[in-house]
Parts: structure tokens; sequence; C-alpha cells
């Protein structure tokens, strides 16, 4: 009968010029439908680990003494981050691939005092380039013929952040390969190794165009329409900066890192992307999650939304004050891509900027983004390596909770984290919905929920996280300035045990740079706990790569008190010692002290 018929689903598919070509992946479960689209447009490849650190942005820094200061106060107050930004005043009059002489000098130096410490920069590199006959980037495109052209074949010309521009087409694969030359060390003068790139405006973005982009008509070198290529301009944009970044190291054995604001599907295989240009309202916060999700899904994973939200003042809608800061930097620190980012009229908010209570709140939220470091890297390798999404709407990994599939209020980070940001102003608790039919612990103070949902306090600064019931987690708990000195840090693994008192879960490591994984030179831990041993066997193992942290300690959710602990390794085993919280059921094993790249196992031995 009609009334018992399934509701249909129906689309409307339009397109401007050519046709429509529709693939169907028949799945049929979640995780085939993303390997079957990755294997249509590419794979996300292992960032290096430095990007998935905080990254700090402002449009600007002002000068060098700026970014020494800011760079000093993260030192000063004990706030990681891996990344700083210089947005298009730290040029020469919006010339690319230039500095302002009078307000950065130095730039080889700023770079090598960041890098001292372990940290990088990124400055922004545009598509628009200023039509300037005195400026070399403008003027050997121009005798080269490398712009996009009018419908009459003369040179396009468009108003963007220069002023009058000539535009790359980056459609052509000539144009790809001089673009990506001009990272090259002696033509970007002033670049360093530790020096990466930020792609804006590359819808493309005109000021005085139809639609805030080219006329339609406009043409590429190969005479086919804008209206053609518009999708695609951002994407081959971001891929001929990514692979100048390569290129410009001999041997090529640096990752590249490139942020872009215009995407299309496939974008995934050059870098990251961003939501654009947000605002400082409640509202935006909280639409970043769907969009975040969204996107993730579509292949883009290494995603993130601008912390704090970008327009502030300078678009009208005020600076965030300490509440909406925090609740968006909780969020952030949950995300792939997680970057602070401010206009240029709106007052400063580096994470010290509000008060001291604020600015401690700030530290502890950094060092959970840090901790799980490892965790968020293993999760990218899988993204490699099977298409899986980093970020994902609950229903992925929980496709039978018919009530998940509209929800947009929390987010799996992998599979074994839950995540329910807070997003709206005042409060102190969110109702979360628990997933599935195992438990789920509060990843602060071990808390089990075997509920359907449940109202979990949020005070500010305390963002609702969950760890599965049937997971191992790795975690590097000492406080470091930022991600380099952590490749040598030891691991604590939190093992969350299901209702038939098991866990899973695996370890990536390798250099955190370069490409010497792909090669084999990695080392995967695969990770089992099961009647009361938990073992640690070698997924992967490389003669040419032997990664030597150690556990330090290992936690265990939701077992019971055992009579002793032992571990056996090299054939040899030895008691452990160990302490116990009756009220969350959370078991400490302090120092076992084996190297992560070995095999071994802790047993916790039953009381008679």
């Amino acid at each position: 009968s009609e009334a018992s018929a399934p509701a249909a689903t129906s689309a409307y598919w339009m397109s401007e010029s050519g046709v429509v070509d529709v693939m169907m992946l028949p799945g049929p479960k979640p995780a085939d439908v993303f390997a079957q689209y990755a294997k249509l447009t590419g794979v996300t490849p292992l960032p290096p680990l430095f990007a998935l650190g905080y990254h700090q942005c402002r449009w600007n820094y002002n000068d060098e003494a700026d970014v020494k200061y800011v760079h000093g106060q993260f030192e000063a107050l004990d706030i990681p981050f891996d990344v700083l930004w210089l947005d298009i005043e730290h040029t020469d009059g919006k010339r690319y691939f230039t500095w302002d002489s009078f307000k950065f000098g130095s730039p080889k130096e700023m770079q090598q005092e960041l890098a001292a410490t372990g940290r990088k920069m990124v400055t922004i590199v545009d598509p628009h380039i200023k039509i300037d006959s005195g400026y070399a980037v403008y003027q050997e495109a121009h005798e080269k013929g490398l712009f996009v052209q009018t419908k009459d074949g003369k040179e396009f010309d468009g108003w963007c952040w220069p002023g009058s521009s000539a535009y790359l087409d980056f459609t052509s694969a000539d144009v790809r390969d001089w673009w990506a030359g001009r990272f090259a060390y002696d033509k970007y003068v002033g670049s360093t190794p530790t020096l990466y790139t930020w792609n804006d405006m590359n819808e493309p973005s005109v000021f005085n165009g139809p639609e805030v982009s080219m006329s339609k008509d406009t043409k590429s070198l190969a005479g086919v329409e804008h209206r053609e290529w518009h999708n695609l301009y951002g994407m081959y944009m971001q891929r001929a900066t990514a692979e100048g970044l390569l290129k410009r190291n001999e041997p090529q054995d640096k990752r590249p890192f490139v942020l872009s604001r215009s995407f299309y599907a496939g974008s995934q295989r050059w870098g990251a992307i961003w939501t654009g240009d947000n605002a400082c309202k409640w509202d935006h916060l909280v639409a970043s999650l769907p969009m975040l999700m969204a996107l993730g899904l579509c292949g883009i994973t290494f995603s993130g939304a601008d912390v704090g939200g970008f327009l502030g003042k300078g678009g009208g809608y005020g600076d965030p004050d300490a509440e909406l800061f925090t609740r968006w930097f909780e969020t952030g620190a949950y995300t792939p891509f997680f970057r602070g980012h401010a206009h240029h009229e709106s007052k400063r908010r580096e994470p010290w900027t509000f008060d001291d209570a604020t600015t401690a709140r700030l530290r502890e939220i950094a060092k959970e983004r840090y901790q799980l470091l490892a965790y968020w890297y293993t999760l990218f390798h899988l993204a490699e390596t099977t298409g899986m999404p980093v970020l994902v709407p609950v229903w992925v990994h929980f496709p039978a909770e018919t009530a998940a599939f509209d929800a947009e209020d929390q987010f799996l980070v992998g599979t074994d984290l839950l995540v329910h940001p807070v997003t709206s102003p005042g409060a102190t608790s969110a109702t979360v919905a628990f997933p599935g039919s195992e438990p789920w612990y509060g990843v602060r103070d071990g808390t089990s929920y075997s509920v359907a949902s449940a109202s979990v306090a949020a005070p500010l600064g305390t963002i609702p996280v969950f760890q599965r019931g049937g997971s191992v987690l790795p975690r590097q708990m000492r406080l470091r300035r930022s991600s380099v000195p952590m490749v040598r840090d030891p691991f604590t693994l939190v093992v969350a045990v299901d209702s038939s008192g098991a866990a899973r879960g695996s370890l990536f490591l390798d250099a955190g740079d370069g490409y010497g994984y792909q090669q084999g030179e990695y080392h995967l831990c695969a990770f089992s706990f099961a009647a009361g041993v938990l073992k640690n066997e070698a997924a992967h193992a490389s003669a040419a790569y032997k990664p030597q942290n150690v556990l330090e300690r290992v936690e265990l959710l939701g077992v019971p008190l055992p009579a002793k602990v032992t571990l056996l390794a090299d054939g040899t085993e030895v008691e452990l010692g160990f302490g116990w919280s009756e009220e969350r059921q959370r078991l400490t094993v302090r120092k076992p002290g084996v190297l992560m790249a070995a095999e071994w196992a802790i047993t916790l031995h039953a009381a008679a």
C-alpha cells in the first residue's frame, strides 16, 4: 500500500557544459564504498607528522619581531605548536614569492629560528599574479604566454589583492611544471626546507568578475572555456604547488604540505583543505561539524575549519569571547587540520590573549591533541592504505544505527574515539548518544557508559570524548614544544575492554617525514587483549627502521583487580608494579620499559 511504501530518494543533476558521468559504487559496506571511491580519485598520502600539530595563523603577523614574539610566547607558556603562518602582507606589495624587505628582511634566519625548536613556517602564494613588468614572476610568465586568456585571445586582467592581476593557466601541464619550478630555493629567494605553502583565492577569485570569478567564456591556453574547468582550477594549482615543494629538494625526500581553499574530487592527493572564511559566530562553529564530515565522505579527509572564526570585527561580527574561542579550540583539537586564524581587523587571539584561566584551559586542550598525535598519524596511514576517512559521521562505523543517520552534533575519529563538541553558549553539559552495544569510556575519568544516551558534564575547557570498548589507544603523555621531539618519546597504551573483556588496536611508526615508509621502512604494532593478556605483535617490521620508543605505562579500563601483573619479553618474565582505582575500575601498570618495536605480553593474573 502507499502508506507502507518506503520513502523515496530522488536527486536532480544539472551541468552547464559537457556531460554528467555517473559512477555507481556498489559497496555494500561503507568501508567498501570508500575503498572504491579511492580507486577512482586517489587516496590521501601520509602527511608529514608536523602537519597534524597545531597551526597558528593571522592576517597578518606584522614583521619579524612579531613572529619572534609569538614564537616566544608559545615557548614561555609551554603551549605546543608546530607551524606559524604568514598571510599576504609578508610580501613586497602582494607579489608572491617575495618578502617585504622592511618587515621581513631576514626570512631565512626567521625560519631557522623557528626550526631550532622544531617549528615550521607557511607562507601564502595565490594564483593572481600582479601585472608589473618589473616583477620577475609576472614578466617571465607573460613572455612565455602562461596566463589565462580572454575570449578574444588577450591576456586576462582581473582585480584581486595586488590590483590588476593575471592568472596562470594551471590546467596546462607546462604551466604547472613552470610553477613548480618557482619553489626552487634559488627562485623563491628567502625560502628554506622548513617553509611550506598556502594556496588561497584559487576558485579562482576575481573581485571584479561575475560571481567573484572569471567570465565563463575566459579561455585556457588550449582554448577551452572557463566554464569547463572552473571546478578543477584549484586542484590543479594545489597539485603544481605540491610538486614544487617536492622537487625543490635533492633527493626528493620531504613530503609537501599545501593548504588549499578550492578543491575537487581527487584534491586529497595533494594536500589539506579548509572550509574558508568562516565567522566568529556560534552557528558557524555548529556548521563546521557537518561540513567536515561531508568533506571526509567525499574523500577530502585532511580538512579543518579556522578555530575562532576568521571573520571577526573585520567581517562585522565582533571578536570571539573566551567561551566561544575555547569551545572552538576544543573542537579543532579533534579535527584533522587544526589551525587558529583571524582577520587583520580582529583583536589578537593567540591562546594567551584572553586571561590566565583561559590560557591554562587552552594549554590543556593543545596537550590533548599532542597526546593523541600518534593515533592521528596511524589513522592517516589507514586512510592512505584503505581510503577510510579519518573523521566520519557515527553511521559510517555503526551503519545499523538508523538514529545516527542525520546526527550532525557528534562524530568519530577513527573507530575508537567518539567526540561530542559543545557548540552553544552557557552550556556545561551535553547529551551524548552512544552507538553500538559495547561500553564507551570517558577519556578523562574512565567512566563507563553502557546506555543509549546520557547527559555528561562538560565544563568550559572539557570536550566530551569517549573511547570505544574493545579498543587499544596509543598516547604520548609528555608535554613537548612541538611534534619533533615526540618521535622518540615513550608511549602509554589505554586498553578499554568490551563486554567480553577483549580489545584490539594498532600503532604506525616511521620517521615522521620522507618516503621511506613506501619502501617498507616503518613499524606497525598490532595490539590485542584477551583472557587477561595484552600482546604486542609486529604486523610489519623493517630492518631499515627500528623505532626506539618504549612502553612507559598501560592503563586498562573495565578490568577486575588482578593479584599480580607480569611481563614476558625475550623469554624472560618479570613482575610489574600497578595501581588500582575501584571507583573507575581502572588498572595502571607502571614502567614495563619494553620497546614498542619488540614483541611482548603483559598478563593480569586473576586473584585466587
